[in-house]
């Protein structure tokens, strides 16, 4: 998949670009101390604390006491590191565990193969967090949990809205999300188009919400989802009869 870099360019995303190893020799040569993992999570705190427009591979390299050159060790442009990042503040997304009546069906979907790069596992509900979503009954309720931890990844990271339309957003955790949305809209019983229609609903609201997720108060956002739902709802009420 190439997607834009710069003005007038084209890139392959990180998730599907093959890494060749390095020779032992270039290898010894790399910074030693840093891999993929720690720049990426210091590329996340980097743009928590300044912003897209300010980040730069020096100001990540300086914070990190090595210098630009060393990062490219490990990621070959400034996009792909992007892009890792992106995927790794949606890892902080607690997913709703699986149940009898949103799995029938999806095995393939959810054992599909993680790409080369993942750093680590997509996050699962801790026990109170699937106490709470287990609390919300039926797929509408579970809707809204995730719905609104989206919402929280965006606003505890205002890079992401931006990122998440500049790239494919195909890495692991950006994956698991789209598999837990796909879950609970299988359990809506909608299929073919109305069933589509519903998933790209869902998803060009969480995605339109990033422009407004600080100024919004959570009440409206919470409000309009509902809105959302309840379309949702009217619509496989339709179709069952």
């Amino acid at each position: 998949m190439v997607t834009a870099a710069d003005a007038g360019e084209t890139r392959t995303s990180v998730w599907l670009a093959a890494r060749p190893a390095a020779p032992a020799r270039r290898r010894s040569e790399a910074a030693s101390g840093l891999d993929r993992e720690r720049i990426t999570a210091a590329t996340v705190r980097l743009l928590d604390a300044d912003g897209l427009a300010r980040f730069s591979m020096r100001r990540l390299a300086a914070g990190l006491g090595v210098t630009a050159m060393s990062l490219y060790w490990y990621v070959d442009t400034k996009q792909d590191l992007l892009e890792l990042a992106l995927d790794s503040a949606l890892g902080e997304l607690r997913l709703p565990p699986e149940t009898a009546a949103t799995t029938a069906g999806n095995k393939a979907a959810s054992t599909a193969g993680i790409p080369a790069g993942s750093t680590r596992a997509p996050a699962a509900a801790s026990a109170g967090e699937s106490a709470g979503a287990s609390a919300e009954a039926g797929w509408p309720g579970r809707l809204r949990v995730l719905a609104r931890g989206y919402r929280r990844v965006l606003a505890d990271h205002p890079w992401v809205a931006p990122l998440t339309a500049a790239f494919p957003n195909i890495g692991p955790h950006a994956r698991a999300f789209d598999v837990a949305l796909q879950r609970l809209l299988d359990a809506t019983g909608l299929v073919g188009a109305a069933r589509t229609g519903a998933h790209l609903a869902v998803s060009q609201f969480l995605h339109g919400c990033g422009g407004t997720v600080r100024r919004a108060p959570e009440g409206d956002f919470c409000l309009a989802l509902d809105v959302v739902i309840a379309g949702i709802e009217a619509k496989a009420r339709g179709a069952r009869g």
